[in-house]
């Protein structure tokens, strides 16, 4: 298995344990985070080494990047394991998986790469390196009719761990806050290269939130001591050490269930605020150039997770030149000050939840287990 990213971690590690209660004897080794090894997994190399995002930040680690993927592709040839999953890090996984498939071992993909978003080129390579798809969306099969790639949903494990309904007062009374008052969540990325552009277009917006919405508070969980650090370095750089921040370690999940509305960058978490029912407002920029090349090959109108499940726009995105504070601050000002919105949002956000949540560690494992049997 290799995943590299902390939501593919979270994926990989949830299957692991389903195949378990199968397979009590398999072994599980390639390139996976803390979640996976606390599951068993031997990890070759630390999955951190995968966490780079954007075509310039790619290109800045790419010996290293290739020269770890030829390792591996060695090592799993000599070894040949009766199974490859590569969990999402599909520019990673597929060099991979075409060449594993190439030699006869099978090769499955957990998280359908995202074709219905751009680069849809990307179809003929697929059907080259993959054997069989794990997708997390119900819209996804289709896109695979007529190939030779089985693919089959899943469902989206976040849908199963997150509650249909979660109660804002105990969210904030487990975390000390008020009952009333207004209160923003701020989640600007997990990778240091998303903070890098975000944290201080974040702190901006928050700045101009709270002049005009006196008494709001802001809760920032950060997944590391990299990214709190520069969020730090933010709120001194723009004198906001004063303001009412409450940075944290992790606890995202917790921190968007106690908030009115949340301000987060486009990914994973984007979906995660939806499951737990919570308005927001998505934002993203990169380096120029990376920002330049994704455009191009951008074919729907959304990049917003909770847009793209709804087919329309149910949240305000913006990205890159259109992230201004001034913009951000707007949009979650609305938010706040109009109940209705936030009604319809969270009717929206339940329907999708319900859709995703379909036992997917099970589901998945029921996919790989006919491989492992064969084997």
């Amino acid at each position: 298995m290799v995943a590299g990213e902390a939501s593919s971690d979270q994926l990989a590690a949830h299957l692991i344990i389903a195949l378990q209660q199968h397979l009590p004897d398999a072994q599980f080794y390639g390139i996976g985070g803390p979640r996976m090894q606390r599951e068993g997994f031997d990890s070759l190399w630390p999955a951190e080494r995968l966490a780079v995002r954007g075509y310039a930040e790619v290109l800045r680690h790419y010996r290293a990047i290739t020269s770890m993927r030829r390792q591996l592709l060695r090592r799993l040839l000599k070894d040949r394991p009766d199974v490859f999953i590569g969990v999402d890090g599909s520019d990673f996984n597929l060099w991979l998986e075409k060449r594993l498939k190439r030699s006869g071992i099978p090769t499955i993909h957990f998280v359908s790469p995202s074709i219905w978003a751009w680069r849809k080129n990307r179809l003929n390579r697929i059907v080259q390196s993959v054997a069989h798809i794990l997708a997390l969306y119900p819209f996804e099969p289709d896109l695979y009719r007529g190939t030779t790639v089985k693919c089959s949903y899943v469902g989206h494990p976040l849908a199963d761990v997150i509650p249909l309904e979660i109660d804002q007062q105990v969210a904030r009374e487990r975390l000390g806050l008020p009952p009333d008052g207004p209160v923003i969540a701020l989640l600007p990325g997990s990778r240091q290269s998303e903070l890098h552009f975000m944290a201080e277009t974040f702190v901006e917006a928050a700045k101009l939130l709270l002049a005009s919405h006196p008494g709001v508070q802001f809760l920032v969980p950060l997944v590391s001591r990299e990214t709190r650090l520069q969020f730090e370095t933010a709120l001194w750089k723009l004198k906001a050490d004063e303001m009412p921040f409450t940075l944290m370690f992790g606890h995202a999940t917790e921190a968007v269930a106690a908030s009115d509305a949340v301000l987060v960058a486009s990914g994973t978490a984007t979906l995660e605020t939806a499951l737990v029912g919570r308005p927001m407002v998505i934002a993203y920029k990169m380096s120029p150039w990376s920002w330049w090349m994704m455009r191009r090959m951008r074919y729907l109108p959304w990049v917003g997770l909770p847009n793209i499940l709804a087919g329309r726009y149910v949240v305000p995105e913006f990205l890159q030149e259109d992230a201004t504070p001034e913009n951000l601050a707007q949009a979650l000002g609305n938010l706040l000050v109009d109940r209705q919105a936030r009604a319809a949002i969270t009717r929206v956000f339940d329907g999708i939840h319900r859709m995703l949540r379909q036992d997917t560690a099970q589901k998945a494992a029921a996919a790989v287990l006919p491989y492992l049997q064969k084997a």
